[in-house]
This record gives C-alpha cells, structure tokens and sequence, in this order.
C-alpha cells in the first residue's frame, strides 16, 4: 500500500494552506491536529497520525484530558509532539475561562448554566457546588462544597451558608451536576432545595437558584417553581 506524505496532497489540501485561505473554524480536528503535530513518520502522513491519534481517545472528549504517558504510548508521537498538543489544549481551556474571571453577573438561569456548564458536564462523579455573588449579582467565589450523591442529610446548609459569611456574599446559586446529562430533578433534589432556601431566608442570604447541570443541558429549579 502506498503511504501518502503530506507533500503529497495538493497545495489547496494541506491543512496548514487550508488554514490560511479560508479560515481556522473550516478545517477538521484531524487537521487542526495535524498542524500542531506539523510532521508525520516515514511510514505515515501527519494527517494519517492525526486521525489515529483521534481514533486512539475516541475524539476530543478524551484527549482534552490525556497525559504525556498516553501520547507518547502511541507510535509516532514522541514527547515534544504530545507536549505540542497537550499545551494547545491548555491554551484553549484557559481562554475559555477567560471571561469568568472578570467579575461574571449573572441575570439569568443561562448565565448560571453558562458559567459552570465547561467544569461540570464532564464530571464522572454528582458535585455540589455553590456560586457567591455580591449585591451587584457578580461572582466573587465558587466553592464545590461536596462530592458524591445528593442526600439532604450531607448537603449541610451550615457548609453553603459558612463560605457566603465568609465572602460577605449577598445571594447563593446551587449547582449539581447529573453525570448521566439528563438534569431532570429528583425528589431529593427538590427536598435540599426547598431546605436551603428557608435557611436563607433565615439568614438574610437569598438562594436565588438551584440549577442541576446536565450534558449541554441545564434545569433551573426557580424555573420550575420549587424556589
């Protein structure tokens, strides 16, 4: 069988052309891919590695979070290429929590959903986490508060409540994910819900939301009526 080089393909073909005339959002992974791996071996192209690199963690899901030790078991990739993709994937991570970082105002369930959506949908295990946002509904703490199934007589309102004191906190969003991705809501769900909210009413400290993330998809329980 005949191996392709990327010399091979046609001037307009090679990603990295492709890339220049037309733009970063029409090439593929794999070509995305190729262009930082920039060279193949002698048996293979760079776009022929790039797809068994795709192929080898089943898309990008996986390898957005691989380690160097995974890489480099693949052949073809030897430490200064995994180091080459593992940093373009750093980059993009941190620029996609830019924004978050300069005081997030949350106005709606979307904002909420939108602000945790990245951490969260991928979480093998259910986090309870919590949002402290200040009188001007801006984020100035995030706390994952516990790991593990909800259970009104774990998710301690003393634990959500402590950290709002601590920041000085005017109001609360509870989050949890659904490792599933369906966010439809349990009756425990319902039940911690219903608890911290009269907590905070106690306390002068609004629960404005308790928002259970699932796979892109998000269900607010103030939308649902349970606040």
């Amino acid at each position: 069988m005949e191996h392709l080089m990327i010399s091979d393909f046609p001037i307009e073909d090679r990603p990295r052309e492709r890339f220049i005339q037309y733009g970063a959002t029409s090439l593929s992974n794999q070509e995305l891919l190729a262009i930082l791996l920039r060279t193949g071996t002698k048996k293979e192209s760079v776009i022929q590695l790039a797809n068994r690199l795709l192929q080898y963690f089943e898309g990008l899901n996986l390898l957005k979070d691989a380690s160097i030790e995974e890489m480099t078991a693949i052949k073809g990739i030897g430490t200064a290429k995994a180091v080459q993709v593992l940093a373009a994937i750093e980059l993009g991570r941190r620029i996609s929590n830019l924004k978050y970082n300069d005081r997030y105002v949350i106005r709606s369930p979307q904002d909420g959903a939108n602000y945790v959506m990245n951490d969260m949908r991928f979480l093998t295990q259910e986090h309870f986490v919590c949002l402290y946002l200040n009188v001007k509904n801006q984020v100035i703490h995030q706390q994952t508060i516990f790991i593990g199934s909800l259970n009104a007589s774990i998710v301690h309102p003393r634990e959500v409540f402590k950290e709002a004191f601590r920041r000085s906190a005017a109001s609360i969003i509870c989050f949890h994910n659904h490792p599933s991705g369906d966010p439809s809501p349990s009756r425990e769900d319902i039940e911690v819900t219903k608890r911290l909210v009269e907590c905070g009413k106690i306390m002068g400290i609004e629960v404005l939301d308790h928002m259970i993330i699932g796979d892109k998809k998000y269900i607010s329980l103030k939308e649902k009526g349970y606040l």
